[in-house]
Protein backbone atom coordinates (compact mmCIF):
# COMPACT_ATOMS: atom_id res chain seq x y z
CA UNK A 1 0.00 0.00 0.00
CA UNK A 2 1.27 3.42 -0.92
CA UNK A 3 1.78 5.93 1.86
CA UNK A 4 0.25 9.24 0.77
CA UNK A 5 0.86 12.61 2.30
CA UNK A 6 -1.37 13.36 5.27
CA UNK A 7 -3.95 14.86 2.94
CA UNK A 8 -3.77 13.39 -0.56
CA UNK A 9 -5.15 15.09 -3.65
CA UNK A 10 -7.47 13.37 -6.09
CA UNK A 11 -8.67 13.74 -9.66
CA UNK A 12 -12.04 12.40 -10.77
CA UNK A 13 -12.19 12.20 -14.57
CA UNK A 14 -15.60 11.73 -16.20
CA UNK A 15 -17.02 12.75 -12.81
CA UNK A 16 -20.71 12.30 -13.62
CA UNK A 17 -22.71 13.23 -10.52
CA UNK A 18 -19.54 13.74 -8.48
CA UNK A 19 -20.31 10.87 -6.09
CA UNK A 20 -16.72 9.61 -6.25
CA UNK A 21 -15.37 13.15 -5.83
CA UNK A 22 -17.40 13.71 -2.68
CA UNK A 23 -16.38 10.30 -1.40
CA UNK A 24 -12.71 11.26 -1.82
CA UNK A 25 -13.35 14.41 0.21
CA UNK A 26 -15.18 12.51 2.93
CA UNK A 27 -12.22 10.14 3.21
CA UNK A 28 -9.61 12.81 3.83
CA UNK A 29 -8.44 14.16 0.50
CA UNK A 30 -7.34 17.76 0.88
CA UNK A 31 -8.61 18.66 -2.57
CA UNK A 32 -10.42 17.01 -5.42
CA UNK A 33 -10.60 18.11 -9.03
CA UNK A 34 -13.71 16.86 -10.85
CA UNK A 35 -13.80 16.98 -14.62
CA UNK A 36 -17.18 16.64 -16.31
CA UNK A 37 -18.26 17.65 -19.81
CA UNK A 38 -22.05 17.34 -19.50
CA UNK A 39 -23.63 20.59 -18.33
CA UNK A 40 -26.31 18.95 -16.17
CA UNK A 41 -23.82 16.85 -14.19
CA UNK A 42 -21.28 19.70 -13.99
CA UNK A 43 -23.95 22.04 -12.58
CA UNK A 44 -25.08 19.35 -10.14
CA UNK A 45 -21.55 18.91 -8.73
CA UNK A 46 -21.18 22.70 -8.40
CA UNK A 47 -24.53 22.97 -6.62
CA UNK A 48 -23.76 20.16 -4.15
CA UNK A 49 -20.33 21.66 -3.41
CA UNK A 50 -21.99 25.02 -2.70
CA UNK A 51 -24.63 23.40 -0.47
CA UNK A 52 -21.89 21.62 1.45
CA UNK A 53 -19.85 24.84 1.57
CA UNK A 54 -16.84 22.81 0.50
CA UNK A 55 -14.05 24.83 -1.10
CA UNK A 56 -11.85 21.76 -1.54
CA UNK A 57 -13.58 20.56 -4.69
CA UNK A 58 -12.60 22.17 -7.99
CA UNK A 59 -15.02 21.46 -10.80
CA UNK A 60 -13.85 21.72 -14.38
CA UNK A 61 -16.35 21.73 -17.24
CA UNK A 62 -14.63 20.10 -20.16
CA UNK A 63 -13.45 17.01 -21.94
CA UNK A 64 -11.70 14.66 -19.50
CA UNK A 65 -9.16 13.33 -22.00
CA UNK A 66 -8.23 16.80 -23.21
CA UNK A 67 -7.82 17.81 -19.56
CA UNK A 68 -5.61 14.76 -18.93
CA UNK A 69 -3.38 15.56 -21.89
CA UNK A 70 -2.81 19.19 -20.89
CA UNK A 71 -2.94 19.18 -17.07
CA UNK A 72 0.38 19.81 -15.30
CA UNK A 73 -0.93 19.43 -11.75
CA UNK A 74 0.06 16.18 -10.04
CA UNK A 75 -2.36 14.02 -8.06
CA UNK A 76 -2.01 11.24 -5.51
CA UNK A 77 -5.13 9.44 -6.75
CA UNK A 78 -6.67 9.49 -10.22
CA UNK A 79 -10.04 7.87 -10.83
CA UNK A 80 -11.50 7.57 -14.33
CA UNK A 81 -14.93 6.22 -15.18
CA UNK A 82 -15.34 6.89 -18.91
CA UNK A 83 -18.57 5.93 -20.63
CA UNK A 84 -18.21 2.30 -21.67
CA UNK A 85 -19.21 3.24 -25.24
CA UNK A 86 -16.55 5.95 -25.50
CA UNK A 87 -14.79 5.69 -28.89
CA UNK A 88 -11.22 4.46 -28.41
CA UNK A 89 -11.95 3.54 -24.79
CA UNK A 90 -8.89 1.28 -24.84
CA UNK A 91 -6.63 4.35 -25.27
CA UNK A 92 -7.80 6.02 -22.03
CA UNK A 93 -5.26 4.38 -19.70
CA UNK A 94 -2.34 5.17 -22.02
CA UNK A 95 -3.34 8.84 -22.13
CA UNK A 96 -3.41 9.03 -18.35
CA UNK A 97 -0.29 6.91 -17.82
CA UNK A 98 1.68 9.14 -20.20
CA UNK A 99 0.39 12.38 -18.69
CA UNK A 100 2.22 14.83 -16.46
CA UNK A 101 -0.37 14.31 -13.71
CA UNK A 102 1.44 11.35 -12.17
CA UNK A 103 3.63 11.39 -9.10
CA UNK A 104 5.98 8.45 -8.45
CA UNK A 105 3.37 7.21 -5.95
CA UNK A 106 0.11 7.99 -7.80
CA UNK A 107 -2.61 5.37 -7.73
CA UNK A 108 -4.72 5.33 -10.90
CA UNK A 109 -8.05 3.48 -10.91
CA UNK A 110 -9.92 2.86 -14.16
CA UNK A 111 -13.50 1.61 -14.23
CA UNK A 112 -14.35 -0.42 -17.32
CA UNK A 113 -16.34 -3.32 -18.70
CA UNK A 114 -15.14 -6.93 -18.73
CA UNK A 115 -14.21 -6.51 -22.40
CA UNK A 116 -10.84 -4.96 -21.54
CA UNK A 117 -7.61 -6.32 -20.13
CA UNK A 118 -5.07 -3.66 -19.18
CA UNK A 119 -2.74 -6.00 -17.28
CA UNK A 120 0.19 -5.44 -19.64
CA UNK A 121 0.34 -1.68 -19.07
CA UNK A 122 3.02 -0.12 -16.84
CA UNK A 123 2.12 0.01 -13.17
CA UNK A 124 -0.80 -2.42 -13.45
CA UNK A 125 -1.19 -4.11 -10.07
CA UNK A 126 -4.69 -5.45 -9.76
CA UNK A 127 -7.97 -6.20 -11.47
CA UNK A 128 -11.21 -6.27 -9.48
CA UNK A 129 -14.67 -7.27 -10.71
CA UNK A 130 -17.97 -6.52 -9.01
CA UNK A 131 -20.74 -7.92 -11.16
CA UNK A 132 -20.46 -6.18 -14.53
CA UNK A 133 -18.20 -3.42 -13.17
CA UNK A 134 -14.45 -3.91 -13.48
CA UNK A 135 -11.56 -1.91 -12.11
CA UNK A 136 -7.95 -1.90 -13.20
CA UNK A 137 -5.61 -0.43 -10.62
CA UNK A 138 -2.23 1.04 -11.45
CA UNK A 139 0.40 1.92 -8.85
CA UNK A 140 3.09 4.22 -10.20
CA UNK A 141 5.52 3.03 -7.52
CA UNK A 142 5.29 -0.40 -9.24
CA UNK A 143 5.73 1.00 -12.73
CA UNK A 144 9.01 -0.81 -13.20
CA UNK A 145 7.21 -4.13 -12.81
CA UNK A 146 8.10 -4.76 -9.15
CA UNK A 147 5.40 -6.15 -6.90
CA UNK A 148 6.85 -5.21 -3.49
Amino acid sequence: MVDFDDEPTALDLFAGTGAVSFEFLSRGCSSVTSVEKAATQYNFIKKVAELLKDDNIHVVKGDALRFASTCRQKFDIIFADPPYNLPDFDKVPAIILSSEMLKPTTIFILEHSKNYDFSTLPGFTRHLAYGSVNFSIFDMSKRDGSTD
